[in-house]
């Protein structure tokens, strides 16, 4: 299996976002990145869009329904927003959807720190395995892994895409 260019995903993903932002009549979203892939792909469709807004960061480490099995990642780091949530209309991004998890642990977050009046969900590749109701609104790519097969995102420039075989 072959994955997809990162730099044309970005591309495609600038376009359908301003057509989507555009089509719900938002014109001065705000954007959020979920730390670590979710900030690189952030800054990579600021600079794609053209954009000097800035960028807020969630560190969803603490929210996450795992915490208690899985313990504390050694790289935690605190969460920043630039801007206020309350009533904002935001663009939360994200690397990669798996089960959805991260997702819902940083919308639990952003309501901790008010009630935004959108949030518009854009990944880079959905990789279509669900747990729970959670769809991007714009998406690079959907791609359809093996059991023992993950993607790795690395950068933040350039950003690449790696197949990893965990049963090797």
């Amino acid at each position: 299996m072959s994955l997809p260019n990162p730099a044309e995903l970005i591309t495609q993903m600038a376009t359908r976002l301003s057509a989507h932002l555009e089509h719900r009549g938002i014109s001065e979203p705000r954007f959020i990145g979920i730390r670590t892939g979710g900030v690189w792909v952030a800054q990579a469709l600021l600079t794609e869009l053209g954009s000097e807004s800035p960028l807020g960061t969630l560190d969803v480490s603490f929210y996450r329904d795992d915490f208690s099995q899985n313990g504390l990642h050694p790289q935690v780091q605190p969460s920043a927003l630039p801007f206020e949530v309350e009533g904002q209309h935001l663009v939360l991004i994200d690397d990669v959807l798996m089960s959805g998890r991260t997702i819902r642990a940083a919308l639990n977050e952003l309501f901790d720190y008010g009630r935004p009046a959108s949030v518009t969900l854009v990944c880079l590749l959905d990789l279509d395995a669900g747990e729970l109701p959670i769809s991007p609104d714009v998406v690079g790519a959907t791609l359809s892994l093996a059991a023992h097969q993950r993607v790795k995102l690395s950068g933040p420039t350039p950003l690449e895409l790696e197949l990893q075989d965990l049963a090797l």
